[in-house]
Parts: C-alpha cells; structure tokens; sequence
C-alpha cells in the first residue's frame, strides 16, 4: 500500500494551514500543534524541515513565525512531501542503486517506475492553493438515484 509519513501529513496539515485565506500571515509551531493536536517538539521539526526546503519562511520573536516562501499556488503537494520523506518511490530499485539481486532480471521493474512517474506527476500538479479551497466540513452523501423498477 501506498502511504504518506505521518511527518508528510503534517506538514501539509501546515503547509495547508498557512496558506488558509482567512488564516493569520504568520504562525508558530505552537499554535499549528495545538489547532491539529501535533506533539509540539515534531511540528517543530517539521517546519524546520519545510524552511530548510525553501517552502517556509520562519521569523525569530514576538510576531515571529513561519510564513509561505512562495504563494500557495506555486506549491505543490509533491514539494512538500518530498521536502520531508525525499523522492517519491514505490520500489527499492527506483533509486540509482542497484543493489536488489534480481535486478536484472525484473520484469516489473519498469513498469513500476511508470507508474512512480504518473503518481507523482498528480502529485505535483495539486496545489496547495487548491488544498486550502477545499472546505475541511463534512459533505453529506449525495441522495441516492431513484429506482425505476418494472
């Protein structure tokens, strides 16, 4: 199964947040981990994380804080993931090392690496932007369709 590091989950969760279009212009990682419920000392490395990745700015103070470098439009959700997890692979051997035993003989090899670039071509074409739009309420479930019956 594909799956986010929980690390990648909140950094969207404050990459999100940051780019929220009612949301303050700067945040702490205190008030981040507290609306969220995050342990503070990980959200803490987190943002760290996103600002050595040039996606946060981060300011020392009393108005200090963490801001978005770039306008949320212009972050991708593969930018984020990869500013915290690192390249995207669904193999061991997506990587330069070749270090797997069946190596060269794999028949999926190939095939798995097309489908890591489709993955992670949607993942970069999402943005931020369109994550923050997105309304964290509840959608009730459409009414079913009727039902003709004979």
């Amino acid at each position: 199964m594909l799956r986010l590091s929980k690390k990648a989950d909140y950094a969207l969760m404050a990459v999100r947040h940051l780019a929220l279009p009612d949301g303050p212009s700067s945040t702490s990682a205190r008030e981040i981990a507290e609306q969220y419920d995050i342990p503070l000392e990980l959200m803490a490395k987190v943002l760290q994380r996103l600002v050595r990745a040039g996606l946060l700015n981060s300011t020392q103070g009393t108005r200090g804080g963490y801001t978005l470098s770039r306008l949320p439009a212009a972050i991708s959700v593969a930018d984020v993931i990869q500013a915290i997890d690192g390249p995207f692979m669904v193999t061991a051997c997506s990587t330069d090392n070749h270090d797997c035993e069946q190596y060269s003989k794999c028949s999926i090899r190939d095939p798995l690496w097309q489908i890591r670039e489709r993955i992670a071509a949607t993942l970069d074409t999402v943005t931020i932007a369109e994550m923050a739009a997105t309304s964290n309420a509840v959608q009730a479930p459409a009414a079913p369709a009727a039902v003709i019956t004979r």
